[in-house]
């Protein structure tokens, strides 16, 4: 114990003061030889190796195909939500559309709540692949329900299998955090990253191009199934490409769960696996607690971001939006994911070099605010130009729009970085490798509980907000989501403080 405490001493990295309870000394001084970055008492950082593990690249490749399905199955229905559920006919005011779509959006999160947490303990015991291969193919089977749906609760049902099934993604993060080390995880976890956004450019893209296909392209899809089912080729489409996902993952996905590796436990121990953590002393380590807490808030923010920015492209210029079609809204969140791509393929990688992971996501949420603050000003460009009688702009006056939403949803996805921080910090956290499914699965249990409620509350708020004529009322989405984003603040400063504390021992 003596010598562990002498070794633990010498260095005051985050990561390293994480793992002391659980590494006997030998393998604390490894650990140590092994991190990249030491960091002195002033906090500067200097490299201490140059061995760098490689990265996996085949299993990296195939676990980027499975986890490009969630977002592509997940967003390929906003273009279109708010015209479907008036098609669906689930009321006649124009202005509660939204209410119904924000029940859409939210029961798809309130089922992979319900689930993440069992998919996570369960991967922890039967290993990661088969939960990662199951979830796959339910978002496959539920994504081309949605399509095949006719009536609003039909929908409701789809969705909600949907996220059950969408509650693997911890374990997907866990299958990460299992083929990296921090010597890689700089370049791993940014190429990781890029699949949200990508999925993010392409599920709009999909939705929004090919909802209605058989009056946008009557020559190649005018026949009676898509004149009955107007949504259901972006929802096939999306659920080919899930099942094309489901195969990579079966031929190429290797198990990454240590216990479950062929040979028996990693790094030739032949002793009993650890088992995972309880939830009671997960949350007892106040950096778990930190990032779960945090977590909640920028899901929240995040969600609330995109569903509030398609209700105010959606609603006419004269009630404070944009008055955009299913296609430009579609193009205006694949310019969304576009620059989140950009970020992370460009900038991610040097950022986690150089910057400390916990004020980098410090950084990342304090952005969050402005990015509702702007986003009226895009409505008054829209005002300052003609207006004609189908209620469009003038072609001048939309190049404007168009830079002024560039610079929003760039803004935007600059603070959405810090879901890809988060990933690492949350690694970083997990008190031992047998644990980290279950630490993943709490942080996004407490992910996935804001974005619960998140469309439901930031759908409503848009819709009473925006449907008064008294001024201060019709932006006060703006002041409620904007304070909320300066609230989460607070937590994600309580993240590096956490980082600096020992964990307790089991």
């Amino acid at each position: 114990m003596a010598s562990q405490a002498a070794i633990a001493s010498s260095s005051s990295s985050p990561v390293q003061e994480q793992f002391v309870p659980f590494l006997d000394a030998q393998d604390l001084e490894q650990a140590i030889k092994l991190d990249p970055l030491y960091r002195d008492e002033d906090d500067s950082v200097r490299a201490t190796t140059t061995t760098i593990t490689p990265v996996p690249k085949a299993q990296l490749a195939s676990l980027c195909a499975v986890r490009l399905v969630d977002p592509v199955a997940f967003t390929q229905i906003f273009p279109y939500v708010n015209e479907m559920m008036d098609w669906l006919h689930v009321t006649e005011d124009r202005s509660r559309i939204g209410f119904y779509s924000g029940m859409v959006e939210s029961i798809f999160a309130i089922s992979q709540l319900l689930s993440i947490y069992q998919w996570a303990k369960f991967s922890d015991r039967v290993g990661r692949r088969p939960v990662v291969l199951i979830g796959i193919l339910g978002i496959a089977l539920s994504t081309l329900l949605t399509g095949l749906s006719k009536s609003f609760f039909a929908v409701l049902l789809a969705r909600c299998l949907g996220g059950l099934f969408s509650g693997n993604i911890a374990v997907i993060h866990s299958v990460l955090g299992e083929l990296t080390d921090a010597t890689n995880q700089a370049i791993a976890f940014p190429i990781y990253g890029l699949c949200w956004p990508l999925g993010s450019i392409v599920g709009p893209l999909i939705g929004g191009t090919l909802s209605n296909a058989a009056d946008k392209f009557p020559q190649w899809f005018d026949i009676e199934i898509f004149r009955l089912y107007p949504y259901l080729l972006p929802c096939l489409i999306s659920a080919a490409l899930a099942f094309v996902g489901a195969l990579a993952g079966y031929f190429c996905l290797e198990e990454t769960l240590p216990s479950k590796r062929k040979g028996g436990v990693s790094k030739g121990h032949s002793e009993k696996p650890q088992e995972a953590a309880s939830i009671q002393y997960l949350w007892s380590i106040p950096v778990v607690r930190a990032l779960c807490l945090s977590g909640c808030f920028l899901s929240f923010i995040n969600t609330a971001f995109d569903v509030t920015f398609v209700l105010f492209c959606y609603s006419a210029i004269s009630a404070g939006g944009l008055a955009f079609s299913a296609s430009e809204i579609g193009y205006s969140l694949a310019i969304s994911g576009s620059a989140s791509g950009c970020l992370q393929l460009f900038f991610m990688p040097y950022l986690l070099r150089r910057f400390d992971p916990a004020k980098m996501y410090n950084l990342c949420m304090a952005i969050w605010p402005y990015c509702y603050i702007f986003l009226p000003g895009l409505n008054l460009i829209a005002k300052s130009g003609t207006i004609d009688e189908a209620g469009q702009v003038d072609p001048a006056t939309k190049a404007f729009l168009w830079m002024g939403i560039g610079g929003v949803l760039l803004l935007a996805r600059s603070a959405g970085l810090s879901f890809s921080v988060s990933m690492i910090l949350v690694k970083d956290a997990a008190p031992d490798p047998s644990s980290l499914g279950a630490t993943n699965g709490l942080a996004q249990f407490a992910m996935c509980f804001a974005r619960a409620f998140a469309p439901a509350f930031a759908s409503s708020l848009f819709a009473v907000s925006a449907g008064s004529t008294f001024f201060p009322i019709r932006y006060a989405w703006v002041a409620i989501l904007a304070g909320i984003s300066m609230f989460g603040t607070r937590f994600s400063r309580k993240i590096e403080e956490g980082r600096k504390l020992q964990i307790p021992r089991r």
